[in-house]
């Protein structure tokens, strides 16, 4: 099909421009000011709308294989692509982990067969498969996962010539989850000694404490800086792990960072009001360390906003401290969050694109998507923001398998109307109480430059 947009205020590379867009067999075939004299076979009228590259969501955990009854690559990317992300790329710690390339060829199986956006997914670090490492194709692998913290199974890697080995022989780039254990244990003791089986909620953002993320995060850059090896350090979530990363653009970084919606929105306030609603690791800390966190995103120390969507059953949630399992679901709100902070004018809409979409396909080198480019996969969101178009966040709403939402109460000032993922219709939201429409389209892996990767 051809499909024509008109009069949409194009979000794209730092500019914000009313311009019309066709898209014909899956790509971006033009981009110009004035195209309403084309002939396609649906016009689509995006006057008021933002139309943004569709998100592309670095840190996801779609629960599959293994732990379905939280969630599957089906449900979770379904909610995804009516919050606006038309890429994701899905976590390790699943049941078998994703630790070689067995288990990696399965999951692509699994997302073929039902994914409602693009893919890809990481391969896990563990003590013993350096070798799978070595191997792991750098034009579909989006990154080697090292959980350099506590973690499922034998997903945390804490001997230091393993972590040496992995960060000097990897083909692709390295993304750490940095929280130290030892620090995190000694904090439990305290905890456990102090409250028993009682502890507050808000006691989370004590135990997994600033120091534990610190002590992680500078391993991390120590072991990218010996070896040369890009380095990705996902969820950044404290104000001193913030000056440990260089400001400025993307382009030549070896080491970037990023921040997730969950920490750039919540803060230990709100424990009280949410409970293990909000419990994930790393954990939401202080509003200084929020606002440290909107301070990085402005002056470029971190580099992408994504989500680390990690659902639970709220059965689960509802569990007393210790066994109250960490993470929230995110993806069909997260676009919609980060807006808010171009409503509170913290980032302009060129720079959130850029966060959100752009510099994910920088650090990753992934080929052909999250831009707006005449050849490029037509991978887009339209956003409404006008004073009509608003968002209720509700547990009744949202479509997560497990049916609750972090964000339940609040009122969105944007709305997403539709995305296109590879210029077919994932979501619509067809007038202002329509109901919104989802379809699996035609999907894909995620294509990587090897050349530019290590």
């Amino acid at each position: 099909m051809k499909i024509l947009l008109l009069n949409g205020l194009v979000v794209n590379e730092d500019q914000e421009r009313v311009q019309d867009i066709l898209i014909e067999n899956e790509r971006i075939a033009r981009i110009d000011s004035d195209l309403s004299g084309l002939k396609a076979d649906e016009v689509i009228e995006a006057e008021g709308c933002w139309v943004l590259p569709g998100m592309i969501d670095d840190q996801v955990h779609f629960r599959e294989p293994g732990l379905t009854h939280k969630g599957t690559i089906a449900s979770e990317s379904r909610a995804a692509v009516a919050g606006g992300i038309t890429s994701f790329m899905d976590m390790p710690n699943v049941t078998p982990v994703t630790a070689n390339a067995e288990e990696l060829a399965a999951k692509h199986a699994r997302a073929a067969a039902g994914s409602y956006a693009n893919y890809s997914f990481y391969l896990g670090a563990t003590h013993d498969n350096l070798e799978h490492i070595k191997s792991a194709d750098p034009h579909r692998v989006c990154a080697v996962k090292v959980f350099m913290g506590s973690s499922t199974g034998n997903l945390l890697v804490d001997d230091p010539k393993v972590l040496h080995d992995i960060f000097a022989h990897t083909p692709v780039p390295v993304a750490t989850h940095c929280e130290d254990t030892p620090t995190i244990m000694a904090r439990e003791a305290e905890f456990k000694a102090r409250y028993g089986e009682a502890v507050p909620a808000r006691a989370h953002a004590d135990i997994r404490s600033r120091e534990a993320c610190l002590t992680s995060t500078r391993l991390a850059l120590d072991l990218a800086t010996q070896h040369d090896t890009p380095l990705h350090v996902l969820h950044i979530s404290t104000a001193e792990e913030v000056l440990l990363f260089e400001p400025g653009p993307i382009q030549g970084k070896r080491i970037t960072a990023e921040a997730c919606v969950h920490h750039t929105f919540f803060s230990e306030t709100d424990y009280d009001r949410l409970g293990h609603r909000i419990k994930c690791n790393p954990s939401i800390k202080t509003e200084r360390d929020r606002l440290a966190l909107l301070e990085g995103l402005r002056t470029g120390r971190l580099d992408i906003i994504a989500t680390d969507h990690a659902p639970h059953t709220l059965e689960e949630k509802e569990r007393s401290y210790w066994d109250a399992p960490s993470g929230l679901p995110l993806v069909q709100h997260a676009l919609l969050a980060a807006l808010e902070l171009v409503h509170d004018e913290t980032l302009s809409l060129p720079e959130l694109v850029r966060k959100m979409s752009h510099n994910v396909a920088a650090r990753f080198q992934i080929l052909e998507r999250g831009y707006l480019r005449e050849g490029y996969f037509a991978d887009i969101a339209i956003v409404r923001a006008d004073a009509a178009s608003v968002t209720s966040a509700t547990d009744e709403t949202a479509l997560y398998q497990c049916g609750w939402t972090p964000f339940i109460g609040r009122v969105f000032r944007s709305k997403v109307v539709g995305t296109l993922v590879n210029g077919a219709w994932a979501f619509r939201q067809l007038g202002a109480n329509g109901e919104p429409i989802l379809q699996r389209v035609g999907v894909y892996p995620l294509a990587f430059d090897a050349r530019q990767r290590r």
